[in-house]
């Protein structure tokens, strides 16, 4: 299959143009950045830059608005690649500074580079930065770079290369083999082997097939695919492409949840300029290949992440999971063949077709291969989006990479996964981050969710927290998920209540494995395993909640004490003109006691003493 086109040449164009740019600054425009003025940053430096562009080494300055750079705490970020710099939390009071002294005169803005917090100083290279030192970014390797809205600058880092070259060879068998052979699994949650779904779905090539992405991505906290689709948008629509063609499809569908308006419109965009190029549409490069591409968007439901509810919400139904058999590859949308796979799964598809199987199998572990991405949150010093090889140490993202426990605190757990994960603690710091040894300590990758929590966080709250939010996203199609997690709800809110009884803990436990064995989809299955992981490594906590009606942590609001020291107390009487509930007793001058049963633990006799009298214990 001979293609029209020379992407060679169109590559070669456009690494020329975008070297006509003279000087590229770089600033983060994900939503993240956006949300902290990255567009009045970007508007002050085009203001500033002709002016600038006259007395520097370059004929000409290019402001570059780019996807997500990953470090999303220290936003908005402006990398200067010739410059060799990166400036964190920028603001466009800042850019006129940036100009003067390091556009014009090489002298850079010292109170704007990056602070190690274990050394104490600055940092002005990316790849001297802690956060990014470690990481390996493969599928995000274009996140931050390029101009998101650039199918020009797309193409200048190979864009559409991968797609030329599979069609070029005509060999959707040989394209099916390398996935396979590459070891690539997804990454949306389940971990099933990329290349194997492939084939389950080539199988039934002949009529009409369907390549759909997972773009719904709804864990709390999660914001890899966000970020690849506002980022990099051309690289999903290649690696769709790419299997479209693998499996003999020709129509495909991006699912996108509706709170990413900004993912939408460059995907729109992307779309639009590579229907125009000819990457995407009717007889692809001069080929008999056509494929057609559409977004769906999402209007946020949980559920719609597990692919048949998926399939349904695409169909104009209630997103509500289907039973399996039959499988999406026999029969999903529409009734046809249909192959499902997120937006990360897909992006790593060009790089494993350009860089060959062996390339991508080098990196991560023997059962789980490539790199996997990452949103680090919680109580780390430098949380973000990050990519490291599958098996590298949790000791390692946490305390390399996310550079430490906030304030000097100590480490406690993770929660990976999300809804759907578990809970890491200590003793896991040196587990390998992989599909198997996850599985095995209780907890699964999942789609990348990791929240760091300290010595404060009280876990029995952490999964109250999350058995609220699955119960609220349940369905209700299947009755162990509807009933099982309202049931686990009501028994941990009356645990944090101060309420609980040591047979609850048994219930809990029976009602979880009931849940996970008895569910219809994967997202009932794996609801409770915030309960049975936290159960199984921090059964002390649950216990010292029913039997002490304490919370090691301090933070469970009903089992808080609020008390006056009298040997304190002035008798001022602030604090009873303060408390909403007429909980505080006594006279002026004389001190003061709390009421107990009318006391609802608000604080606001805490924050209203002037003298320190009164204490939460």
């Amino acid at each position: 299959m001979e293609t029209a086109v020379n992407i060679k040449q169109e590559q070669q164009n456009a690494a020329q143009a975008v070297k006509a740019q003279g000087l590229r600054v770089l600033v983060c425009a994900g939503t993240g950045c956006v949300a902290n003025g990255a567009n009045d940053v970007i508007a002050k430096f085009r203001e500033l830059g002709a002016e600038a562009g006259i007395l520097t080494d370059y004929d000409k300055i290019t402001i570059v608005p780019t996807g997500c750079h990953g470090f999303c705490e220290q936003g908005v970020l402006v990398i200067i690649p010739d410059k060799h710099v990166t400036y964190i939390k920028v603001k466009a009071a800042d850019v006129e500074e940036i100009v003067e002294n390091h556009i014009k005169n090489d002298t850079p803005v010292k109170r704007l580079l990056y602070t190690d917090p274990k050394t104490g100083e600055k940092v002005a290279k990316n790849d001297e930065i802690n956060f990014y030192a470690k990481q390996k970014r493969t599928a995000l390797a274009n996140c931050g770079k390029i101009n998101a809205e650039s199918i020009e600058e797309a193409i200048a880092v190979r864009g559409y290369e991968a797609l030329a070259k599979v069609l070029e060879e005509n060999n959707p068998g040989a394209v099916i083999e390398t996935v396979e052979k590459s070891g690539l699994r997804g990454r949306g949650g389940g971990g099933f082997p990329t290349g194997r779904k492939w084939r389950f779905t080539a199988a039934n090539r002949g009529g009409k097939s369907y390549v759909v992405c997972n773009g719904d991505e709804g864990d709390p906290g999660a914001f890899m695919d966000r970020s690849i689709m506002e980022g990099d948008p051309h690289k999903l629509l290649e690696g769709m492409a790419i299997a479209a063609f693998a499996i003999g499809a020709d129509e495909g569908y991006i699912y996108v949840r509706a709170e990413y308006p900004l993912a939408i419109k460059r995907l729109r965009k992307a779309i639009k300029d590579a229907e125009e190029q000819n990457y995407l549409g009717k007889n692809i490069f001069g080929t008999d290949f056509s494929f057609e591409l559409h977004i769906k968007e999402g209007a946020g439901a949980f559920v719609c992440g597990e692919e048949t509810a998926l399939i349904a919400s695409i169909e104009g139904e209630r997103g509500m999971p289907r039973p399996k058999p039959p499988f999406p590859a026999n029969k999903g949308l529409f009734g046809r063949p249909t192959l499902i796979n997120n937006v990360e799964t897909l992006a790593n598809v060009p790089l494993i077709i350009l860089n060959g199987a062996d390339w991508f199998s080098s990196f991560g572990t023997e059962t789980s291969k490539g790199t996997k991405t990452f949103a680090l949150t919680g109580e780390v010093n430098n949380t973000g989006l990050i990519e490291v090889p599958m098996g590298t140490k949790l000791k390692d993202i946490v305390f390399d990479i996310g550079g430490g426990i906030r304030g000097g605190k100590k480490f406690k757990a993770v929660q990976i996964g999300g809804p759907s994960g578990g809970c890491l603690t200590e003793e896991h710091l040196d587990l390998s981050m992989d599909y198997d040894s996850l599985i095995q300590a209780g907890a699964m990758v999942g789609s990348g969710g990791l929240v760091v929590m300290n010595e404060d966080t009280c876990i029995v709250e952490v999964a109250r927290f999350f058995m609220n939010f699955t119960q609220h996203e349940s369905c209700g199609k299947c009755v162990p998920c509807r009933e099982g997690t309202k049931n686990m709800l009501k028994i941990l809110e009356k645990i944090v209540a101060g309420k609980g009884e040591m047979q609850d803990l048994d219930i809990l436990e029976e009602l979880a494995l009931s849940v996970k064995d008895g569910s219809l989809c994967g997202l009932g299955k794996t609801a409770p395993n915030p309960v049975l992981s936290t159960l199984k490594y921090f059964r002390d906590e649950y216990i010292a909640h029913i039997k002490d009606k304490k919370c090691p942590a301090g933070v469970c609001t009903a089992m808080k004490k609020i008390v006056i020291l009298a040997e304190s107390c002035k008798g001022c009487t602030k604090c009873a003109r303060t408390c909403p509930v007429g909980a505080i007793e006594g006279s002026v001058k004389n001190p003061h006691s709390i009421n107990q049963e009318k006391c609802i633990k608000c604080g606001a006799c805490l924050s209203s003493c002037p003298f320190k009298a009164i204490i939460s214990e």
